[in-house]
């Protein structure tokens, strides 16, 4: 029997409920929300989360390795956008998350 938290539950976290895996590396606050970047030695994982959630709104998070193609999740969501994942061993990454028209850019980071 698998059982799993629930609304309500005590003590759970949104950093604790996070899909990526790894430790978290850099969060950057914007207006309405937040962009979390997630490292392992060889991965860089992205989320962008609404500081409001429940009202589906337009969201995007965007995660791209210096030298290669950008991993986009976009769409109508109610509490976050994403997990996008990228390879980024020894690579800078630029991340960006928008929510509701407002948002943020990294540029070029964890280098």
């Amino acid at each position: 029997m698998l059982v799993l938290p629930g609304p309500g539950t005590g003590g759970a976290t949104a950093e604790a409920l996070s899909v990526c895996q790894g430790r978290p590396t850099k969060t950057v606050s914007f207006a309405t929300g937040e962009l979390r970047l997630y490292r392992t030695r060889h991965y860089v994982c992205a989320v962008t989360v609404a500081k409001r959630p429940g009202t589906r709104r337009p969201m995007s998070v965007s995660l791209q390795p210096r030298g290669g193609r950008p991993a986009v999740r976009a769409g109508r969501f109610d509490r976050q956008a994403g997990p996008v994942t990228v390879h980024a061993l020894n690579r800078c990454v630029r991340a960006s998350g928008w929510v509701a028209g407002r948002g943020v850019n990294t540029g070029w980071t964890l280098c």
